[in-house]
C-alpha cells in the first residue's frame, strides 16, 4: 500500500511539474511574439508620421492642383464628354469612333476592354 501511495505522488508530482514547465515555456513563447509584434507595429507607427508629414508639407491639394492647371496638356472635360483609348504598341491613341449600341443584354454579359471615364455633373 506504501508502494502505490508513493507512485501516485510521484505521478502527481510529476504531472504538476510537466504542467509548470510548459506554462512557463507558453508564457517566454508568448512573450517574444508579443515583442516582435511590437517591434512591427512601431514601424508602422513610424511608416504612418512619416507619411502624413510627407502628405502636409509637399502634397497639398493646393499644390496638387497648381501642378495640374500649370501643365499644358490637362484640359477639362466637356459636360457628358466620353472619352475612349485604344492600346497601341507605343501606348495608347485617342479613338474618335462613336460609341457602339449598347442592348441590356449586352450590359448584363458583356465584357469591355475599354476603360471609360464619364464626368459627374451635381
Amino acid at each position: 500500500m506504501n508502494l502505490t501511495r508513493f507512485l501516485s505522488i510521484v505521478g502527481f508530482i510529476t504531472c504538476f511539474s510537466l504542467l509548470y514547465v510548459y506554462q512557463q515555456t507558453e508564457i517566454f513563447r508568448l512573450a517574444y511574439t508579443g515583442q516582435k509584434k511590437e517591434v512591427v507595429f512601431q514601424d508602422l507607427l513610424d511608416k504612418n508620421y512619416v507619411l502624413k508629414y510627407n502628405i502636409k508639407s509637399g502634397a497639398s491639394l493646393t499644390r496638387i492642383g497648381n501642378k495640374i492647371s500649370g501643365s499644358n496638356d490637362f484640359q477639362m472635360p466637356d459636360t457628358y464628354r466620353l472619352v475612349r483609348l485604344a492600346p497601341t504598341r507605343d501606348g495608347f491613341r485617342l479613338n474618335n469612333q462613336p460609341a457602339g449600341r449598347e442592348t441590356l443584354l449586352s450590359k448584363i454579359f458583356g465584357v469591355k476592354r475599354q476603360a471609360e471615364a464619364r464626368t459627374i455633373t451635381p
